[in-house]
């Protein structure tokens, strides 16, 4: 018997052993549906609104028609907040300035209606705007864009001058937007370095228009966004343009 006779039957056995031992492999014993249930922690219970876009018993309502307790004036941060409250609706009022949350938030759920001006004036970024800043810095876009022609990525819902929406599902002005927001707050090392961005989903009238859209950094009018270091939490901020938009019924629930 020559060596490459012997080679070859040497494989053709090892072959045939190794098809042998894999043919006697035992399939594994069927898993109990039991292996893949846990029943802790158990989500604590809460009530929800008796209409769905009403506070939920675990939230913090900023605004419920009734004052400005909840909100100071942005210029310092401790003065009290100027704009009016007309039939429980709190209303902008042009060259007051912009308004913050006293208190800060991180990872929140936002609920926030608002609703444009029913006197029609300007076009584009002049007409029925205003905006809400996540920790004071990323702007979800509010402005009168039912109709109205402006950029894309600047009309309501849009993520400003990052993403726009999806789609446009805003009501007449005068008639109420109900914007329901998700939002991650981005995370920073010990040295300042961004390790992990924003995320934010957005519904306009319960349609999704931003999808999980990781942000760029914070807002701006002029250049490229650009992470820098900030605190875990800061206040939310309701923006002056110069437009009297209406807000109603602003709630959070931290997550």
């Amino acid at each position: 018997m020559n060596i490459r006779f012997k080679l070859l039957l040497f494989l053709f056995l090892s072959a045939g052993l190794s098809l042998s031992l894999y043919g006697q492999e035992k399939t594994p014993p069927p898993m109990p549906p039991q292996a893949t249930e846990f029943y802790t922690p158990v989500p604590p219970k809460i009530t929800p609104g008796a209409e769905n876009n009403l506070p939920p018993s675990d939230a913090i309502v900023l605004f419920d028609g009734s004052s400005l307790n909840s909100f100071v004036s942005a210029r310092d941060g401790s003065s009290p907040a100027e704009w009016i409250i007309e039939n429980g609706e709190l209303v902008v009022t042009p060259g007051k300035g912009d308004i913050q949350s006293k208190m800060a938030f991180g990872d929140a759920q936002y609920h926030i209606e608002w609703s444009a001006p029913t006197e029609i004036k300007g076009e584009g970024q002049g007409r029925g705007n205003s905006g809400f800043f996540l920790m004071g810095l990323y702007e979800v876009q509010i402005l009168d864009s039912y109709e109205s022609k402006t950029y894309t990525n600047g009309q309501a819902g849009s993520i400003y001058k990052q993403f726009p929406p999806l789609v446009n599902p805003l009501r007449a002005p005068g008639e109420w937007n109900y914007y329901d927001i998700i939002f991650k707050a981005p995370r920073f090392d010990k040295n300042g370095v961004l390790t992990s961005p924003a995320t934010v989903t957005v519904l306009i009238n319960g349609v999704l228009v931003q999808n999980h859209v990781i942000l760029r950094g914070p807002t701006e009018y002029i250049g490229i966004p650009n992470y820098k270091a900030h605190a875990e939490a800061l206040p939310i901020k309701l923006q002056d343009h110069s437009n009297p938009v209406r807000f109603r019924n602003i709630w959070v629930r931290p997550l």
